[in-house]
């Protein structure tokens, strides 16, 4: 979506629900708590599908923070007690679909039950879906592939649809029963932010009564794997005794990323909508930004980092002194922080009275659903009034920024910004707030490149 819609259409955009599919827990109020104690899923990895993808790296075994525990009908039993017939269609639907597949559509079920909405229900017809993120099966395409040249005979009809990320869509719509419009929307690591963007734009502009966003978890092949750990991007050496460890963002002795499997689902509805629902809102998306670095690669860019966030506080008529909280991108990553630092330092300066953390030592790097899993992180934060720490944060790379130490921090906060960038030189920022907070000054139009 363009986002050119006339200034006098822009709605308030409100999250009636924010629901998560994590190894640190599958519900928001336990995800929070256990950010808040500061407890990471990264492990190595004990074996299964999931591990031996990440074990076969020519370098040994890699950690991840792996949804090991994940059995959808286990989860169904959770979280569709006595309602018997969603559960059936799930297990029917998505029962033997690749693993981005069926954890959106536990987490999209979550999310739409979250928000008060009855599962197949008429609402499905002016709800739009969006589902973040491209190649999102590569494991389930390698092991499909692998099996075919050995046993041919084998292989599934359904493999078709299986490897395609539209697989996700009809998933997801045909077990929640949305009906409007859907599609899916890539940009590498910042693909959930960027989903949630356009989510919020749709409804601001009218175009959409509620917004479905979806980022499923997303797999790697032995290959990815591989490839990520030659280009030096990915923690896999010092620490490996203490693998929760491994993952330090702002630290001088970071070394890397550490993936992790996560899904998360928001639904976006207009503020007027929600209140005529009697719909709690748990925050509200005050703005967003997205630029490009004009360049290919992996390499970072400070000055298309910090134009994404400014184009973010513009839009929501902020400026860098009304945000509380910032979550940074924070990989872990050599260069990445090192560029973040410098991108922070440019837009906030060192004001002591904000603070920024990283989630991705707790998490893992959750790929293409990293941006959704971290903004629900930030939500559950906001309304904890407390920031989770950074806890393998020894000898900060930046004594000058505002980080939260090594232990949660109680953090007055009504206003935050999100960071999500990725390689392509794709840079977004999204503004969240608790409801009810005060703008400084109306923003001149949805879009803020508009003049």
């Amino acid at each position: 979506m363009s986002g050119d819609a006339p200034a006098a259409a822009a709605q308030l955009v409100a999250v009636t629900a924010a629901a998560v599919l994590s190894p640190l827990g599958d519900r928001l109020d336990g995800f929070t708590a256990a950010l808040l104690a500061g407890r990471s899923a990264v492990r190595m990895p004990s074996g299964g599908a999931n591990g031996e993808a990440e074990g076969s790296a020519e370098g040994g075994p890699l950690p991840v923070a792996a949804l090991d525990d994940f059995v959808l009908g286990s989860w169904a039993e959770r979280h569709l007690a006595g309602n018997g017939g969603t559960a059936a269609l799930l297990r029917r639907v998505a029962g033997r679909a690749a693993l981005p597949a069926r954890t959106a559509a536990c987490v999209a079920l979550r999310a739409v039950l979250d928000a008060g909405l009855d599962p197949g229900g008429a609402w499905g017809e002016e709800t739009a879906l969006l589902v973040a993120g491209s190649n999102l099966a590569l494991a389930h395409q390698a092991a499909t592939v692998l099996g075919h040249h050995s046993s041919p005979g084998r292989l599934r009809a359904s493999y078709a649809l299986t490897h395609l990320d539209v697989d996700v869509v009809g998933t997801v719509s045909e077990v929640t029963g949305v009906r409007g419009e859907g599609w899916t929307v890539g940009g590498a690591s910042a693909s959930g932010t960027i989903a949630l963007i356009q989510g919020a734009r749709m409804v601001a502009s009218g175009w959409a009564r509620r917004v479905l966003v979806v980022a499923p978890a997303a797999e790697l092949s032995p290959v990815e794997a591989e490839a990520f750990r030659r280009t030096g991007a990915m923690a896999h050496e010092a620490l490996r005794g203490t693998p929760e460890r491994m993952c330090r963002p702002f630290d001088r002795d970071r070394q890397g990323f550490v993936r992790g499997e996560a899904a998360a689902a928001v639904v976006l509805e207009s503020a007027a909508v929600a209140r005529s629902r009697g719909t709690e809102v748990l925050a509200e998306i005050a703005g967003h930004g997205q630029r490009l670095d004009a360049r290919r690669g992996t390499e970072p860019d400070a000055r298309g980092q910090a134009a994404a966030m400014r184009a973010a506080l513009r839009s929501a008529g902020l400026t860098a002194e009304d945000v509380d909280y910032v979550n940074a991108h924070g990989t872990g990553s050599v260069l990445g922080d090192e560029v973040e630092a410098a991108s922070l330092r440019e837009v906030f300066g060192e004001r002591q009275s904000l603070r920024i953390n990283s989630t991705k030592p707790l998490t893992g790097h959750c790929l293409s659903a990293a941006g959704l899993v971290e903004a629900v992180a930030v939500i559950g934060q906001l309304r904890a009034g407390h920031t989770h720490p950074n806890p393998n944060l020894d000898q900060p790379l930046d004594p000058g920024l505002p980080l939260v130490g090594t232990r949660a921090e109680r953090h007055p906060m009504r206003t935050a910004l999100s960071n999500s960038f990725a390689f392509g030189g794709v840079n977004a920022s999204v503004v969240l707030r608790l409801p009810g907070t005060a703008r400084t000054a109306a923003p001149a139009h949805p879009n803020p490149d508009h003049t």
